[in-house]
């Protein structure tokens, strides 16, 4: 329990930390820990989320899955998809970026909520959070945001998926509603990993390089 809460928020700072000592940019070097990131996400979620849901047959577990998918769609709408790597903000904002933050959100309480009863999802929220965590804190330090709103917006992405973590342990209908909920999650794991490895390289072409990446993060996927 104390390892789901505290990954995530590690995923994070370290993620923060990478831009303030090395000045990352958005090359191709982040592009293969994103076309890593979504293809282990991805084999997570086939090698054992699906299967662990589908073990209760429910038979309107498609269904969920298929809202999950629509409602990452709609939360794409107001986050440019931060979270598959992309920040279509404006460089000069000032302003806290309130529709990107709820939406990252949202996204982050739910993919925190299924940790507790699928042991190896952890695993796979920590490699997605860190190529995000990049991105997000690049963008705000070469932003004109003052220094306090991008801590305080890293601060509370870091918290969102330990709060699912701790709202799925302490509200009696998201544990009633367990499995259901842990489909929608897959459904939004589904539609962000295949964008994450159809998106991260130019052209959307396959390399030696990009393959290779895909191929290690399934394999250590499978074996953990």
């Amino acid at each position: 329990m104390i390892l789901n809460i505290i990954l995530p928020i590690i995923s994070v700072v370290i993620g923060f930390a990478i831009v303030l000592l090395f000045k990352p940019k958005q090359n191709r070097n982040l592009k293969l820990l994103l076309a890593f990131s979504g293809a282990f996400l991805l084999s997570i979620t086939v090698f054992s989320f699906l299967p662990e849901v589908y073990k209760t047959n429910n038979s309107n577990i498609g269904l969920f899955i298929m809202v999950g998918i629509l409602l990452q769609i709609i939360l794409e709408f107001f986050s440019q998809g931060a979270e598959h790597g992309h920040v279509h903000l404006d460089k000069n904002t000032v302003t806290f970026p309130w529709l990107l933050f709820i939406s990252l959100s949202i996204h982050s309480v739910l993919e925190g909520i299924p940790i507790h009863g699928h042991h190896s999802l952890i695993y796979g929220i920590i490699i997605h959070k860190l190529p995000v965590a990049i991105i997000l804190a690049t963008f705000f330090v070469a932003s004109k945001m003052s220094k306090s709103k991008t801590f305080l917006f890293l601060l509370l992405f870091a918290l969102m998926t330990p709060l699912g973590v701790f709202l799925s342990t302490n509200i009696a209908i998201l544990e009633t509603y367990f499995q259901e909920i842990s489909a929608v999650v897959i459904g939004i794991f589904l539609h962000i990993s295949t964008t994450i490895l159809f998106e991260s390289n130019e052209g959307h072409k396959f390399n030696i390089t990009k393959l290779l990446t895909i191929v290690a993060a399934i394999i250590l996927a499978y074996f953990i």
